[in-house]
């Protein structure tokens, strides 16, 4: 990815700012969803096929997991140890969602767009965030 394109996203040239975004961005997002998996498994199991106790676990890991990255977002300068650490985590949950879906999970039409489009997205914000930690290391 280029910094320009990088940047563009980001809507600002500092690298710090651009990854404070990605990282809050990410939280965000994947608090909102692990709320929804926590607060209605029954009926989204059903929209997507998928059981609400995989729900549920994935539910509260992601809420818990959405609210580290928040704390990460909130901190003037993030530790690129952890940011690392949250590219990783999103690689893995990215890969693990497809495999998932290939291997274990018998989802309906809308699971089978659903979850690839999740890993998708989860996926994005990995290159997004090593794309602006990587931006802020250099000189």
């Amino acid at each position: 990815m280029t910094a320009t394109l990088i940047a563009g996203i980001a809507r600002t040239t500092d690298p710090r700012a651009m990854l404070r975004r990605f990282l809050a961005l990410d939280a965000v997002v994947t608090g909102v969803n692990g709320i929804a998996y926590l607060a209605a498994p029954g009926p989204l199991g059903r929209l997507l096929g998928v059981d609400e106790s995989v729900l549920l676990i994935v539910g509260a890991f992601i809420a818990v997991y959405g609210a580290a990255v928040g704390l990460l977002a909130a901190r003037p300068r993030p530790a690129a140890l952890a940011v690392k650490a949250v590219v990783d985590v999103n690689l893995v949950y990215a890969v693990l969602s497809l495999f998932a879906l290939a291997l274990w999970l018998d989802p309906t039409v809308a699971g089978a767009v659903w979850i690839p489009l999740q890993a998708a997205v989860v996926a994005g914000f990995a290159l997004l965030q090593f794309a602006a930690l990587g931006a802020r290391t250099r000189p």
